[in-house]
C-alpha cells in the first residue's frame, strides 16, 4: 500500500473511531520501532475461532527488544475444541484464568500504539484481532503491516532472477527458519512464534541492506 493511500485510510479510520481514548493508534509514531506479534486461536477460521493468546515483541533497527515483550492469555467464551488443543497445547485449565478479550486487546493496543506490525501470514492474526476491534471501536488495526513470508518470497525470487525462476518457494515457517540459519524455539506458543518471526524479519532486513565495500 502506498503512503498516500495508507494515509487516507488512517484518516478515514480516525473519523470512524468510536472511543477517543484510542486516538493514539492514529498518531504518528516516532519510536522507530516495529511490533512483531502472533496469536494462538481455537480454530483456523476467523469468523468462528476465538483468541486464546497473544505474544508480541518490539524491534528497533536490527535489535529485538526481548525486554519489551507481551504475553497474554485470553479466556474464551466457548470451550476450546480438542483438535485446537493438539495444535496450540492450550487446555481449558490453561485459559480459564485468562483475561477477558477486551481487556487483553486494550493491553495489546497500548503496547503497539502507532508502530508498524510484523508477522508470519499476518493477515490471519490481524483478522482475528479486527474481529473484536471493529464491533467495539468501529475500526480495525490501522498500523502498517509487513508479512515476513512475502519478504522471504521476494528475496528468493530476486536472488534467483525474476525472469528465470520457474520453481516454487517453500514458505513453511520451519523451512524459512532453516534456510536463514536461525535457531528454532518451541512452536505454537504465541510469544515464541512472535520471537522467531522477529528473527526472520531482522535477518531479511539485514540481507536487503546495500553492502558497502
Amino acid at each position: 500500500m502506498n503512503v498516500i493511500l495508507h494515509g487516507m485510510k488512517r484518516a478515514l479510520g480516525r473519523r470512524r473511531l468510536k472511543d477517543p481514548e484510542y486516538t493514539f493508534l492514529f498518531e504518528p509514531d516516532g519510536s522507530d520501532e516495529a511490533v512483531c506479534f502472533d496469536c494462538e486461536t481455537s480454530g483456523l477460521e476467523p469468523a468462528t475461532a476465538e483468541l486464546l493468546s497473544i505474544g508480541a515483541v518490539k524491534i528497533k533497527g536490527n535489535r529485538i527488544l526481548t525486554s519489551e515483550r507481551l504475553e497474554l492469555t485470553i479466556r474464551p467464551e466457548r470451550a476450546v475444541p480438542a483438535d485446537a488443543i493438539k495444535v496450540n497445547h492450550l487446555r481449558e485449565m490453561d485459559v480459564a484464568g485468562g483475561l477477558p478479550v477486551h481487556e487483553a486487546l486494550d493491553t495489546f493496543l497500548r503496547f503497539v500504539g502507532g508502530r508498524p506490525l510484523v508477522g508470519y501470514y499476518l493477515e490471519f492474526d490481524v483478522a482475528m484481532v479486527n474481529k473484536y476491534l471493529r464491533p467495539w471501536l468501529g475500526v480495525g488495526l490501522p498500523n502498517r503491516q509487513t508479512d515476513v513470508s512475502a519478504m522471504y518470497y521476494d528475496r528468493t525470487i530476486k536472488r534467483a532472477g525474476a525472469h528465470d525462476y520457474t520453481g516454487t518457494v517453500d514458505l513453511r515457517f520451519a523451512s524459512i527458519m532453516e534456510d536463514l540459519g536461525l535457531p528454532e524455539r518451541g512452536a505454537h506458543d504465541a510469544f515464541n512464534d512472535a520471537l522467531m518471526t522477529a528473527l526472520i524479519y531482522v535477518k531479511l532486513m539485514e540481507d536487503a541492506r546495500p553492502r558497502v565495500d
